[in-house]
């Protein structure tokens, strides 16, 4: 019956797709693989639009319920997506209809009832709630929350981010104003990810620009997903933590920037939003991780749920805090954060080693080669020690989890890999994220705007690279996947890796070349193209002189001055060589006679010459 509710498969259905011209109609008839609620957009009556953003127009509407014994009719909120090309209609209704699946009885998020095609526009339709944190927020004096509400309203939201993220679903789109609050006061999760969905469906018009979120709560990552990524669920902390701040501060991020300057400061700057002081120190320390510009050093969605859930009964009627005795994630100064260490759990007969520093260049003596985990004494925060039992040792060693990494089929997360069979999409070499006990993997590729998925076989060792180490575009590369500079003679120049991000791409500065253009100061690489340079693998006088170079641009001209100060200091001590060397000829070719009467005899005897005898002939 038209307009019921029901998850059965739904028979094709057309619609009329307006593109531009109002007299001329396109009829299009679209089918969904998937069980979806479809709804006959002739019981939904839109009445006015109650919110316009990113990706779409949210209206409030009428939906008409009907049955033999009565008529229902009752308010929804109808969120009418962008408009998409005809091409890619079903298979945004084939994510759809996954989504509705995955979101069925899933607490702290909202209520989802079915999905329309209205005027050509696919619309999500849900339960409609009156307000929003963000409209809460509004009508405070100041724009900002008490810490107990704060509190209560992040362990409502971070349940059902978590229960998304255990489906396998982002939401990217975390913000007060999708933050609903049901009758209960309780806040629900009002975008369950729309985002998300888009991704790899293209946009009608070329002239229109997309972007996963909104600028002030995206992670630096969101900008240029399949450049600077890839997207994670870390990549929902950092927006969450956005508005967390903002329910703390009333005030929103990067309040007052243009698109582009937030972009600046986020991706090139590195900047990261203030927190507030005061808060709890487990509270404050999650939040900071949650701005680690690296995603993999960021806490999940149940780090954070499990900080303020513990501190929530801790929060007093005055609006402070008790300190509860609860264990803060302390920051390492090598390289990892405690809340990266603690993803990598580990269960007795794992196969372990001991961790790698990142970013080094020398191969540093292992503690732990390889051995076997026999033990545990984890916490309740996953941290501790376990034991681990090591060839040719008869008793297994007490080791802390934070220096040790799980190896499964010699591989570790964080290893740098190839795929065997490369694929013309992306580069071939990326970083290995996850590894999971049954061979599958998750591993970050540049140009792939998520992670990954396949097996460990697929995979096989491939060269790293570190912060520090020079390279530059092999020889025969022709066409790089970036711009990068070249020296005289058109060869290609050769930098130094300031930063590697999560997918392998490399961040390239060039101090050997002499810039005043902030936007030529830092290049990106794929490590599948570039070969690295040392002293080591100059094959000539020649080449190493070039490489020295490379350390700084100042290098040349203070070679060329040392030089020239050599040439002159040499020059100057050999014409004092010259100089003396005729003065002393001069000296051993005249002989002062030692009789002065003897030549006064001769002058007396030769008055008529008129001459001196040492003054010459006249």
């Amino acid at each position: 019956m038209a307009g019921k509710f029901s998850l059965v498969q739904p028979d094709p259905f057309e619609y009329e797709l307006f593109d531009g011209d109002p007299d001329h109609l396109v009829t299009v008839v679209a089918t969904s693989n998937q069980r979806t609620p479809w709804i006959d957009p002739a019981v939904v009556k839109l009445r006015h639009r109650i919110g316009r953003g990113a990706f779409g127009e949210t209206w409030l509407a009428t939906y008409h319920r009907s049955t033999v014994d009565y008529d229902d009719y009752h308010e929804v909120a109808v969120k009418m997506l962008h408009p998409v090309k005809e091409d890619h209609m079903k298979v945004l209704l084939d994510k759809l209809g996954d989504l509705f699946s995955k979101c069925e009885g899933v607490e702290g998020v909202c209520l989802l009832q079915g999905i329309s095609v209205i005027s050509g526009k696919i619309c999500i339709i849900m339960k409609f709630y009156e307000g929003s944190i963000g409209d809460k927020m509004a009508r405070l004096k100041g724009g900002k929350l008490s810490l107990s509400n704060v509190f209560r309203y992040v362990v409502d939201l971070s349940q059902g981010i978590s229960e998304l993220h255990s489906k396998g679903n982002l939401v990217l789109n975390l913000r007060p104003v999708n933050f609903l609050l049901n009758e209960s006061n309780q806040a629900v999760l009002g975008d369950v990810g729309i985002p998300y969905l888009l991704l790899g469906i293209p946009l009608p018009s070329s002239n229109l620009v997309r972007r996963l979120g909104v600028p002030n709560y995206m992670a630096p990552e969101q900008w240029q997903p399949e450049v600077r990524g890839p997207i994670s669920f870390e990549t929902d902390s950092w927006g969450f933590a956005c508005s967390i701040v903002e329910m703390l501060t009333g005030v929103q991020p990067w309040s007052g920037r243009s698109v582009e300057e937030i972009y600046d400061a986020v991706v090139k700057k590195q900047e990261k939003p203030r927190i507030p002081s005061g808060l709890p120190p487990p509270v404050e320390n999650v939040l900071h991780g949650c701005f680690e510009y690296d995603f993999r050093c960021r806490p999940l969605m149940t780090d954070i749920l499990r900080v303020f859930k513990s501190w929530q009964n801790a929060i007093n009627i005055d609006e402070g805090w008790t300190d509860l005795g609860s264990r803060m994630i302390v920051e390492r100064t090598d390289g990892y954060t405690g809340r990266f260490l603690s993803k990598d759990d580990l269960q007795v007969g794992d196969m372990v080693r001991s961790r790698k520093l990142p970013n080094s260049r020398k191969p540093e003596i292992m503690d732990i080669p390889e051995g076997t985990v026999v033990g545990l004494e984890h916490n309740s925060e996953r941290d501790g020690f376990v034991m681990v039992r090591l060839h040719g040792i008869h008793d297994p060693l007490r080791v802390h989890v934070t220096s040790l990494e799980r190896v499964t089929f010699g591989l570790a997360a964080g290893d740098w890999v190839r795929l065997k069979e490369e694929d013309k999409k992306h580069s071939p070499v990326g970083i290995l994220h996850s590894i999971h006990r049954n061979g599958s993997v998750a591993v970050g590729f540049i140009g792939l705007e998520t992670l990954w998925k396949g097996k460990s076989s697929e995979l096989q060792m491939a060269e790293s690279y570190h912060v520090g180490q020079f390279v530059r575009l092999k020889a025969n590369v022709l066409s790089p996947r970036f711009e990068w500079p070249r020296k005289g003679g058109g060869v290609w120049a050769t930098g130094r890796i300031c930063w590697v991000l999560p997918n392998g791409c490399l961040m390239v500065k060039f101090p050997g070349r002499l810039s005043f253009r902030e936007q030529f100061s830092c290049f990106l690489a794929d490590p599948a193209e570039v070969e690295m340079v040392s002293f080591s693998t100059c094959p000539d006088i020649v080449e190493i002189y070039e490489h020295l170079e490379d350390f700084h641009w100042a290098v040349r001209p203070l070679l060329i001055a040392l030089g020239l100060f050599t040439a002159m200091k040499v020059g100057l001590s050999v014409g004092r060589k010259i100089r003396g060397s005729e003065v002393k000829e001069e000296n051993s070719s005249v002989k002062i006679p030692t009789g002065g009467q003897h030549i006064d005899h001769k002058i007396a005897s030769n008055p008529a010459s008129g001459k001196h005898p040492f003054w010459g002939k006249g």
